[in-house]
């Protein structure tokens, strides 16, 4: 009978043991926090962009890939090329 009471009680101490739901909401502290801190950089939508390290030397600062971007945004809008028209069958032509 030993052996049972003991798994009986193992039973119930690990339906006690009650283990944290990472889904369950928690209490934040927010004692510490500040009010609009970050509201600056928000209104001023800026947008961060890592430049990969073999580009440094050719874009080393935000004004240069501004400058680059406006550049090629130009010759992209030149380039596009119209839809072409439909071609005619010889029964739409009849």
């Amino acid at each position: 009978m030993g052996g049972t009471d003991t798994a009986r009680a193992r039973i119930y101490l690990m339906s006690k043991t009650k283990k944290p739901d990472p889904l369950e909401p928690r209490h934040l502290d927010l004692s510490n926090a500040v009010r609009g801190k970050y509201y600056d950089r928000m209104k001023a939508g800026t947008n961060i962009v890592l430049i990969a390290p073999d580009l440094l030397d050719t874009f080393p600062d935000s004004e240069s890939v501004n400058e680059a971007l406006r550049g090629l945004k130009k010759i992209a809008a030149r380039s596009v090329r119209p839809e072409p028209r439909p071609r005619r069958t010889a029964s739409a032509a009849n």
